[in-house]
């Protein structure tokens, strides 16, 4: 049998504790780490292995011959996994992806890295997810959609076939988008909202039609 990959997990919280489960008991990668910036280190293990410092992960942790995941939600609408994840790639890690064994993900469709893919999604005929997206349980995702990096799906969405969701945007439960449309970049699509139209650039839509709100710059932290 071959070796597992080992990854170390870039995070502490609740999500780092999934990620966790989900990568030991349903895939094939080993976690022997987990990763903090020192100042937010606050015990020096978790589920029995080392929590090191972010700053010198590279000289802890060989990039040659370990992997990684950051293992952070939307905190400051995304921002914060974006920056590590650039972070960690500069130091030299190749990002992992975790794909749940009980998704359906059509043969054809193309998932990029440091993704992370929950149980009971469909990705449909030739999907494509760019790199750094959650898609958390239960969603739709119709063919020939595209999800740009940074995006966070939270449940139960529905995005149609042949839509185009831009970088860095979030999903609330139950949203839902119709075919053909596109999502620009930096929107917030909150819970329950029915989008039928194209939106515009860094806005907060809400409501069922969705309308725009406000300016989802205007948000730190949903």
């Amino acid at each position: 049998m071959a070796e597992c990959e080992k990854i170390v997990i870039v995070g502490a919280g609740e999500f780092a504790e999934i990620a966790y489960e989900y990568f030991t008991h349903d895939s094939p990668y080993d976690v022997i780490a987990f990763s903090v910036a020192k100042d937010y280190i606050e015990k020096d293990e978790l589920y029995g292995l080392p929590i090191v410092p972010f700053e010198n992960l590279e000289e802890k942790y060989d990039p040659n011959e370990f992997k990684a995941f950051v293992a952070i939600t939307y905190t400051q609408f995304n921002r914060v996994r974006k920056r590590i994840y650039h972070e960690i790639k500069s130091k030299g890690f190749q990002l992992v992806s975790y794909i749940s064994s009980h998704a359906f993900v059509w043969h054809n469709v193309q998932i990029g890295e440091n993704c992370f893919i929950f149980e009971n999604n469909v990705l449909q005929h030739h999907v494509k997810i760019g790199n750094n997206v959650i898609i958390w349980s239960g969603n739709y995702i119709g063919h020939r959609a595209k999800i740009r990096d940074n995006c966070f799906i939270t449940a139960h969405v529905v995005v149609s076939a042949f839509s185009e969701i831009g970088e860095n945007c979030f999903f609330g439960v139950n949203s839902c988008i119709l075919d053909n449309l596109t999502i620009a970049k930096d929107c917030i699509i909150g819970a329950g909202a029915v989008v039928l139209k194209n939106t515009e650039k860094g806005m907060v839509y809400l409501g069922h039609p969705a309308k725009a709100v406000k300016s989802s710059f205007d948000v730190e932290k949903l």
